[in-house]
């Protein structure tokens, strides 16, 4: 009762915000993956022009994506009556003080059907953008079809909508309403795409950005690893030219999109090794993904750490399997496996296919076992879900200096406590 009141009390305030600013422009983001990511590159680019407003984490909640919006921290005690009337004293002053931004990017997430849709209860974005369709929270969800109502609704409570078209099937194009609809990715069939002419480890993608907006293709570097973080980046050049910027102003914007913490970002590993961390969540589309970036890279061993993915529900033993599929012989070295839907049904497929396959209960033991094997100038994927799995703390053990411990994910005292009393319990 008190969460549902405190949640439309937020939800009033935001309409009165858009109210008294309606000069204020809001992007939305939604999608199975990928939001996080493509909020930030949007933001980044859109930097270039506007002031914007964004959260870098992942405040995409019922109660806490009005307070991001807003600009508002989020109560430490949700349940502590004081900090609310705090909270809501801090709203108010927002709503009526001088415009601080021009635009604000939000990413909207959901893990219950009829989520999504809520927020186009009080929010009409101006654009939304719509990342991926992929199973997610499956418990819930149980049908791909039922993740495809769920994070297109965004597309049609919206003014505009820029939808991923590498990563969303063309059977769900049914769900779209909107008209006013154009399509993002790196295929020529998406009307905004980047064509990348050469890639690099050491500077990334080079090419150029095209878009409906600019007459000629607009040369940019992208200093990004994997085809998947490259459609973020085109998301961000999407909605930079929507709203009006020019070709100079998104090139470099697009220039300075850097990976977000945990989502394939690069950290130097012992032995001169390379580490891939995207250990921040999974899924069957983001590793696929990992998987293809980490076969691109031109080194001498490759090793993909994989844990289990969570949220999937009925579907997990297949999309597990499927993953182990995708695990390559010939481009890998070692798969190593955490988890137990990974080892029950990922590692035996893997190992059918091929591949040197070992799996380990706690990150700490595939910690020590790459520790031990990794190669010098070896690339390492580390990629996993939260609950349960926590990847960063095996890359903790093959990091090239405890200084760079600070880039990975799950880091605060809370989450410390969370971890320890998890690995305590397996070992």
């Amino acid at each position: 009762m008190f969460k549902s009141f405190i949640q439309a009390k937020l939800e009033r305030a935001v309409k009165k915000y858009f109210k008294k600013h309606p000069e204020v422009k809001l992007v939305a983001v939604t999608g199975s993956v990928g939001k996080t990511s493509t909020k930030v590159a949007i933001g980044t680019v859109l930097n270039e022009k506007f002031r914007v407003r964004l959260h870098e984490g992942n405040h995409n909640s019922e109660l806490s994506a009005p307070l991001a919006i807003l600009g508002v921290e989020f109560p430490d005690d949700i349940r502590s009556l004081g900090q609310w009337l705090a909270v809501f004293k801090a709203v108010n002053t927002r709503i009526k003080q001088p415009t601080d931004v021009d635009v604000i990017v939000q990413e909207l997430g959901t893990d219950a059907i009829g989520q999504i849709p809520h927020f186009g209860t009080y929010l009409t974005p101006d654009i939304s953008v719509v990342t991926s369709v992929a199973p997610e929270h499956m418990e819930f969800f149980k049908t791909l079809d039922a993740v495809a109502a769920e994070e297109l609704a965004a597309a049609n409570f919206s003014k505009w909508a820029l939808i991923n078209r590498d990563d969303i099937p063309g059977v769900y194009a049914a769900d779209i309403t909107n008209p006013n609809l154009n399509t993002y990715g790196t295929t020529d069939a998406a009307e905004y795409r980047f064509d990348s002419s050469d890639y690099t480890f050491a500077d990334g993608f080079s090419g150029v950005f095209i878009g409906p907006e600019y007459q000629d293709p607009v040369p940019a570097t992208l200093h990004l690893i994997g085809e998947h973080s490259t459609r973020a980046a085109v998301a961000a050049g999407a909605v930079a030219a929507k709203l009006g910027m020019s070709a100079q102003e998104v090139a470099s914007g697009l220039g300075k999109v850097r990976a977000v913490k945990g989502r394939m970002n690069i950290l130097r590993g012992l032995n001169e090794s390379v580490i891939v961390d995207d250990s921040y969540n999974s899924s069957p589309l983001a590793v696929a993904s990992a998987l293809r970036a980490l076969y691109q890279m031109n080194v001498p061993q490759r090793i993909a750490v994989l844990g289990s993915m969570n949220e999937l529900g009925d579907m997990s033993q297949a999309e597990h399997a499927a993953v182990g599929k995708l695990c390559d012989p010939i481009a890998l070295s070692y798969v190593v496996t955490v988890g137990e839907d990974a080892a029950k049904y990922l590692a035996p497929v893997a190992q059918t296919n091929g591949c040197k396959v070992v799996s380990f209960k706690s990150p700490l033991e595939a910690g020590a076992f790459v520790h031990k094997y990794v190669e010098r100038g070896a690339a390492v994927l580390f990629k996993g879900s939260q609950g349960g799995i926590y990847l960063e703390e095996a890359i903790k053990i093959v990091l090239h200096s405890t200084e760079e411990e600070e880039q990975l994910v799950r880091q605060s005292p809370e989450w410390m406590k969370k971890k320890q009393a998890f690995l305590s319990s397996i070992t």
